[in-house]
């Protein structure tokens, strides 16, 4: 039987396909649950989402920046020459509240974890740091209306923050090593006591003060793109120059972006329920529809020879089977049953989805459910043998009065299994290992 946190009960780890309860977050409790396992305890992190903690930080000036990128003729000529539609109309704002926003980032191969912890900050929780435990908040002049955050690969410490009219580029400085900071931008620094240096080193500006909605890094960490969800293009970033090249016909109001890992494939969804699919050697596309409403949630496996898509108006997922290897378009769309989510919560509509970097955990969370199954995030088994097949786990249950789950992600190197980060409508960050191996 599926695992399930009764009322007043706080979820605190998985060991072996069974999901650990307690009366309140404890320290003592994590510790005693897996703590002397890992030799560490992923303490919850407290935030106040309805205000913005002060900081210390300078204020800062950004000035506009022109020019086009020179880079990616391919990328460019191939979408500009294409079989396209007509530009859409922006999408509606409401929309955007549909979407499985990406507010909580765990770094590629540290234990560092960020999150959007107010309208205007991120905050940071370095648990690397032995000096450094109490969290970092991050807050500028620049960084209004934060909508999503993710860390650069292979970037050392920089995390981009999508906000109202541009992406903010911060980055860590040590003693020694100081972030370079570009040119036009007035830098902003946060300091700790350990020594670490939160610097904004740059700030790529949108396009008429357009609200940022979605980013994707490129697996080398080279190229950035990003969407603002009222406007009918994506841009795809150059970091190192600054500069930016706007992609804008057949794509508009976009929902997600991401890169496959091995930087084979771009997927870019819209509103309108229809996705591309981009094979990133020539930059040939193939367009995809779909009747389940549109895309609100993409996730890729392993090796990129498949992507987990969620839907806006369904609790079936599905996924991009790719028949051959890359640079081939030729995949099929395969549907995926969360038969229990239907069946236990009543729930009609998947929101959000993550998946486990060794592509054995499935965290989902739902649309409204049954009294006794609101607010919790259910988490699946998952097989690949070639086809996706999930197994119910159990359900996990936030701290406070009547919680829910506003994002998740998964740390991508934890060695004894999976670990998932929640952040809470209460006003808890929890990281919850899933050990099973």
């Amino acid at each position: 039987m599926p695992s399930f946190p009764q009322p007043g009960k706080v979820t605190i780890a998985e060991i072996d396909r069974e999901l650990v309860t307690a009366d309140h977050l404890s320290d003592d409790q994590a510790r005693e649950t897996y703590g002397k396992v890992l030799g560490t305890v992923f303490g919850p992190v407290p935030y106040e989402s309805d205000s913005i903690s002060g900081t210390d930080s300078e204020e800062v000036c950004v000035l506009p920046r022109k020019g086009n990128l020179g880079i990616l003729p391919a990328v460019v000529q191939a979408l500009k020459s294409g079989s396209v539609k007509p530009l859409l109309e922006p999408a509606d704002v409401k929309l955007l509240q549909n979407v499985g926003l990406h507010a909580v980032s765990w770094h590629s191969h540290k234990h560092i974890l960020a999150f959007i912890s107010g309208p205007h900050q991120v905050t940071i929780c370095d648990y690397d740091d032995s000096d450094g435990k109490s969290p970092c908040v991050l807050s500028c002049k620049s960084q209004k209306d934060v909508k999503f955050l993710e860390w650069r690969p292979n970037g050392g410490r920089t995390l981009s923050v999508a906000c109202k009219g541009g992406i903010c580029i911060w980055s860590a400085s040590y003693p020694g090593n100081v972030a370079s900071v570009r040119a036009v931008v007035t830098s902003s620094i946060i300091s700790r006591s350990s020594g670490i240096r939160w610097t904004l080193v740059d700030f790529l500006r949108s396009r008429d003060n357009e609200q940022i909605s979605a980013l994707a890094w490129s697996p080398n960490g080279r190229y950035l793109a990003s969407a603002a969800f009222e406007n009918s293009s994506f841009t795809i970033w150059d970091v190192a120059q600054g500069l930016g090249t706007p992609i804008r016909r057949g794509l508009g109001g976009i929902s997600v972006l991401t890169w496959s890992p091995c930087d084979d494939y771009f997927f870019a969804a819209k509103f309108d329920g229809t996705f591309y699919l981009w094979e990133t050697n020539t930059w040939t596309s193939e367009p995809w529809s779909s009747k389940n409403g549109f895309v609100t949630g993409a996730t890729w496996d392993p090796d990129g020879r498949m992507i987990l898509l969620s839907f806006s108006e369904s609790s079936t997922l599905g996924s991009i089977h790719f028949a051959s290897k890359a640079p081939s378009l030729d995949a099929h769309l395969i549907p995926v049953e969360l038969a229990q989510i239907k069946s236990l919560t009543g729930s009609q509509v998947i929101k959000n989805i993550a998946w486990d970097a060794s592509g054995e955990r499935l965290a989902v969370s739902y649309v409204d459910g049954g009294d006794l199954y609101k607010g919790l995030v259910a988490l699946f088994d998952v097989k690949r043998t070639p086809l996706i097949s999930t197994s119910l786990i159990g359900f996990i249950r936030g701290p406070g009065d009547n919680p829910k789950p506003l994002a998740f992600s998964f740390y991508n190197k934890f060695r004894h299994g999976s670990l998932l980060s929640v952040s809470w409508s209460t006003g808890y960050c929890c990281t919850y290992p899933l050990i099973y191996r």
